[in-house]
């Protein structure tokens, strides 16, 4: 089992900056991947960006160029770097990790891009 708990949302104008954050425990060495998913309302839930344990990442076309995905295997973290936000990006973001062929899922946090 993994546990996954991010921070670092909230309210932010458009053009501005936040910091995503998510911290894993439990069977954390089994984990192959992690990554951010988000949902906006009425949509589906849709993937950001995934880091694989070797490091690399891949990104949704919306967010490339403005969004980077990182993670830190010794404290066992990873962070989403937003920048440019625009108001499409209005969502609840998941952190979301693959591990034993198994999904695992934070509870979200909410990112609110607005005036």
């Amino acid at each position: 089992q993994v546990h996954l708990v991010e921070s670092g949302g909230g309210l932010v104008q458009p053009g501005g900056s936040l910091r995503l954050s998510c911290a894993a425990s439990g069977s954390t060495s089994s984990i192959v991947a992690m990554g951010w998913y988000r949902q906006a309302p009425g949509k589906e839930r849709e993937s950001v960006a995934t880091i694989t344990s070797g490091g690399s990442t891949n990104y949704a076309d919306s967010v490339k160029g403005r969004f980077t995905i990182s993670r830190d295997n010794a404290k066992k973290m990873v962070y989403l770097q937003m920048n440019s936000l625009k108001p499409e990006d209005t969502a609840v973001y998941y952190c979301n990790c693959i591990s034993s062929w198994r999904h695992y899922w934070g509870q979200g946090t909410q990112v609110t891009v607005s005036l």
